[in-house]
């Protein structure tokens, strides 16, 4: 009974490589699903497709995008850490992966052990705005007008808790200012309060503001990570002007749960990070305000890890908690 044990076992060891490889050959045999845990016409939802659509015209399969909404990205989150670990089942994931766990001690999952990380598609900026109605035009200028006046002046974020929040408070905790937190339900109405003159100061994110740029509805007066954007020339970054605790950029990326075979992790890899560097999906990104990336799914699991405890730090420091 040993002996046919050990010839079973054998024999499967033996079988294993090819079937393997069987899967990677044939992955994928069918339609794939790729969840975006927001809203349709987001910037997560835009990317989401335009990943999804190049991958159905690579593997001549249905990419079949599903918006799952609802608790910052935690229920399409979850849908994809329920289904199976064999690839079809693909998530379209943001920063808040790895800032959530900072935020909120009963998650049902732990996204750098249940999701394994495909590939980084883009980087994104926070900015600090300002309405042309305060009398500032740079950051010292700002943080002095505040300094000056304790307690006057608000900031919005596009959401409590999100990286604008962070970026607030830590400002607040940098420059030993007190502005008070203003959260709205996401970037459009905030956005919609600085160029109407009813918001003084706002951190955006550069995907929502980009097309307002140019509208002289307002004033940028710096950028968060750690280069200048090429299309804000003239706005610093805020470790340029002495700040830290701005260097880290939010993300795209894809994943899927963790547990899928290496082989389809490896495809899936290449043939996304080949789809980002492809010249027209690059300049459609950068349209977007966002700064294209690729690459493998170990250098992406490595960023997770190290903005992770950078993040961390950022929220525990500005006690920032998730209402």
């Amino acid at each position: 009974m040993n002996r046919l044990a050990t010839l079973c076992a054998a024999g499967l060891l033996a079988v294993l490589p090819f079937a393997n490889s069987y899967a990677q050959a044939t992955y994928p045999n069918g339609p794939v699903k790729f969840i975006v845990p927001y809203p349709a016409g987001g910037s997560t939802d835009i990317i989401g497709r335009l990943i999804g659509q190049n991958l159905s015209d690579t593997w001549k399969q249905p990419v079949v995008v599903e918006n799952r909404t609802g608790a910052s990205g935690a229920i399409g989150t979850s849908a994809v850490i329920a289904a199976p670990a064999d690839g079809y089942n693909l998530l379209m994931g943001i920063t808040v992966l790895i800032q959530m766990p900072h935020l909120k001690n009963d998650l049902p999952y732990d996204a750098l052990r249940d999701l394994t990380p495909i590939s980084q598609v883009a980087l994104s900026t926070d900015l600090l705005a300002v309405s042309n109605s305060l009398p500032v035009n740079t950051l010292e200028e700002l943080i002095a007008l505040v300094k000056a006046n304790p307690k006057k002046y608000s900031y919005g974020s596009y959401g409590n808790a999100t990286s604008s929040h962070i970026r607030g408070e830590t400002l607040n905790r940098e420059a030993k200012i007190d502005m008070t937190h203003v959260p709205y339900r996401g970037s459009a109405p905030m956005l919609a309060d600085l160029m109407g003159g009813h918001l003084p100061i706002a951190f955006v994110d550069v995907g929502s503001a980009y097309g307002h740029l140019n509208s002289g509805k307002f004033k940028v007066l710096a950028v968060s990570g750690t280069q200048r954007l090429p299309f804000l020339p003239n706005a610093p970054t805020m470790l340029e002007r002495g700040y830290k605790g701005f260097e880290p950029y939010g993300w795209f990326a894809v994943f899927v749960k963790a547990g899928t075979p290496k082989e389809i992790v490896d495809k899936l890899s290449r043939e996304v990070s080949a789809i980002v560097k492809k010249p027209e999906i690059s300049a459609k990104l950068i349209e977007l305000g966002l700064v294209p990336v690729g690459g493998s799914s170990e250098e992406l699991a490595a960023a997770m890890k190290r903005d992770s405890a950078i993040w961390g730090q950022l929220i525990q420091g500005g006690s920032i908690k998730l209402e």
